[in-house]
């Protein structure tokens, strides 16, 4: 019996050169692919819907009589239909239409349509309908099953998913995929009948069910998936420690003086975690480590220590942030900590130019600098470390796995694997821990240092802004100090310096007597440098920033934060902003200005900021409102895009992931068949 991996996409009918070609971008290869490229949901075109008995956003088919078709303009020119089928009246509006379109949609002309029902002007509206004519001779069949919706890419649309993947399944009657989860009591749903059910679901099928993605088979396929992700990633680390690494003895001389000239007692919880830590260097095998710490925890001086020990030994270590800003604020702690230590502190971020550069790569390669601080620029081709013992990545959901990974390989052969400290302020819930991160262990801080202020957080209409800023006149007169977040739902960072600009130039003219000044990610590093130097110095009272500011920023006058538009923001960036201040020992405030009206979502996700300061309640709530994708900026690391899982929905499963994968990573060939079924070729990023 032939294997359906064997049977190659090309083989198929109406598969040409160009398809093919898109087919294999996107990852399928062949039959086997096309049946695990499964729908993301499902369309009912088995029955029609009276209009009068239509739902809003649930779609339907309809059928009816035209009754009026004119072009209208509004905001934007189109074309209005009206639908009749004796229990109601409907519009179907058009903005991209021909003459001849219009010509055939007269009023007489009998319709059937298949659309979402939305709120218009003037009752329900569906946009850009499906539609076919229809005579009193010949009246079209409905659909005798469920209509699925894959997901897609330019170029590939849904009729040519339906039937490449209506191939194979009839491929599958005569070649059953392997049944890989015998024993598990999930596979009592045989996987073909779970493929085949999903892929053509018969009309009786609740589509509720299978919307929520609860029905049996879609519980079967997501269990072996998200086994396949847990063994990829237990792989990763397997392969990882089986290349060694060179011990590193506990540190003495350095980390002693770099304690006492700190001038405050490690928590703890930090002192538990540099423990954890130190013990895994002293290893012969590669630590992999993931620091959770809230907002204000203390990592940074944990990752020190972990720093120290390794410099001791004579190797070389590389701390990487997301941003500039925070690489910049890094390079000034550690320089701090450090220079009286006797140690170089260098720096290399991608605008760093011309001599200035090759210097900085110079003093890498030749072991001069012991810590290298910068962006993603650590890991391009023409740095070379001396000897690179400890890679330290902050924020590691901002960096996709090759990143992480690429900065591991810049170590000499001889000295086997750098050790990998991963640190994150954002919380991340237990449940998505255990899959994201399943290759590395886990410490968590989870105490803040004496002396910090918990943070008064308010929501305020922005229709109370001037309130606002009477506010601020009132705790700048203090000797205090503010910051002012502003947000734009635009990635473009262009877009976000104009609108900052615009706030910052209100703001001047309202509080005219204040120091204000303005930093935001289109500014040179040396001018945001010099503009956070003065607002640390207090010299600047008002700081209007982008989110540039999220980490990283440690300023304990800083009493005040004013997060502009905050219901745009995700909870765990509103709670990493909110930790730039209560830094000190001031009473604090956080105020969260939005727009009206409030979305249901957006109301949720500010009332549990108010109401909770505990960072992993609030990724708890983060994930729940937003998905795990989100939340980890997983959409660029090529490692979650899950097909049918989902890790909040599946939650209940990944205990018993977890300990299926411990027991089937003994078994190489399964292991390998359920990792070569699910992930494929994206297994890319397990290679190290």
């Amino acid at each position: 019996m032939t294997d359906l991996q064997a049977i190659a996409i090309e083989q198929l009918k109406g598969v040409g050169p160009r398809l093919r070609e898109r087919l294999n971008n996107y990852g399928v290869y062949s039959a086997q692919d096309l049946l695990f490229h499964l729908p993301l949901r499902y369309q009912d075109r088995t029955r029609i819907t009276p209009i009068g008995g239509l739902q809003l956003g649930v779609d339907a088919v309809i059928e009816g009589e035209v009754k009026v078709a004119d072009i209208t303009f509004g905001k934007r020119r189109s074309l209005l239909c009206k639908l009749q089928d004796g229990t109601g009246l409907i519009s179907l509006r058009f903005f991209h239409f021909s003459a001849a379109q219009k010509k055939q949609l007269q009023p007489g002309t009998r319709l059937r349509c298949y659309g979402e029902p939305r709120r218009g002007g003037a009752g329900l509206e569906i946009y850009h309908p499906e539609y076919q004519l229809l005579d009193e001779q010949h009246t079209a069949e409905l659909d005798d099953r469920l209509t699925p919706v894959y997901p897609t890419t330019e170029g590939i649309g849904q009729s040519v998913w339906r039937k490449l993947c209506l191939q194979a399944l009839t491929l599958l009657e005569n070649h059953k995929p392997q049944e890989l989860l015998s024993e598990h009591p999930l596979a009592r749903f045989p996987l073909s009948d779970a493929l085949h059910f999903l892929h053509h679901p018969p009309p009786k099928a609740r589509l509720s069910l299978l919307r929520e993605g609860l029905h049996p088979a879609q519980r079967r396929l997501a269990f072996e998936e998200l086994l396949a992700h847990n063994l990829a990633m237990l792989k990763t680390r397997q392969q990882t420690q089986q290349r060694g690494a060179v011990p590193m003895p506990a540190s003495v001389q350095l980390q002693r003086a770099f304690l006492q000239q700190l001038g405050f007692q490690l928590t703890n919880a930090q002192q538990r975690v540099c423990e954890e830590i130190a013990a895994d260097l002293r290893l012969e095998r590669p630590m992999l480590r993931l620091v959770q710490g809230d907002v204000g925890s203390g990592k940074t001086v944990v990752a020190a220590m972990a720093a120290l020990q390794v410099i001791e030994q004579g190797f070389q270590v590389a701390v990487m942030a997301p941003t500039e800003i925070l690489a910049e604020q890094h390079y000034l702690n550690f320089q701090q900590w450090f220079a009286p230590l006797g140690l170089e502190t260098g720096w290399l971020v991608g605008k760093l130019k011309g001599k200035a550069r090759q210097k900085s790569l110079a003093t890498i390669a030749n072991g001069e600098a012991q810590l290298v601080i910068g962006t993603h620029a650590l890991f391009q081709e023409d740095v070379i470390y001396q000897r690179l013992g400890l890679a330290i990545i902050d924020e590691q959901h901002r960096f996709g796995v090759h990143q992480r990974l690429a900065l591991t390989q810049k170590a000499r052969p001889e000295d086997g694997h750098p050790h990998q400290l991963v640190m994150t302020a954002t919380p991340i819930p237990r449940t998505l821990a255990m899959t994201a991160y399943a290759d590395l262990d886990t410490s968590i801080i989870d105490e803040l240092p004496p002396g910090r202020t918990p943070v008064n957080t308010v929501v305020i209409d922005n229709a109370r802004r001037s309130q606002i800023i009477e506010r601020i006149a009132h705790v700048c007169a203090k000797g205090q100090q503010v910051y002012w977040v502003c947000t734009l739902i635009e990635e473009s960072e262009a877009l976000q310096a104009q609108a900052a600009e615009a706030v910052f130039e209100n703001l001047q003219k309202a509080l005219p007597n204040l120091q204000i000044a303005l930093v935001h990610g289109r500014q040179k590093p040396q001018e945001k440098a010099d503009i956070m130097a003065a607002f640390k110095a207090g010299t600047t009272q008002l700081l209007v920033a982008t989110t540039v500011i999220e980490v990283g920023v440690d300023v304990p006058n800083a009493s005040l934060m004013v997060i502009e538009n905050a219901e745009r923001l995700g909870l765990s960036q509103l709670h990493q902003l909110r930790g730039r201040v209560g830094r000190g020992a001031l009473e604090s405030h956080c105020v969260l200005l939005y727009q009206s009206p409030l979305s249901r979502t957006g109301r949720e996700r500010l009332r549990a900021l108010r109401e909770s300061s505990d960072g992993f309640v609030i990724a708890e709530k983060d994930l729940m409102l937003r998905g795990p994708g989100e939340m980890l900026g997983t959409r660029q690391t090529g490692l979650m895009q899950f097909r049918i899982a989902d890790l909040q929905r599946d939650g209940d499963l990944l205990e018993d992931v977890r300990q299926s994968a411990e027991s089937v990573a003994t078994d190489k060939r399964l292991s390998s068949a359920l990792i070569d079924r699910w992930l494929g070729e994206k297994t890319n990023y397990a290679a190290v």
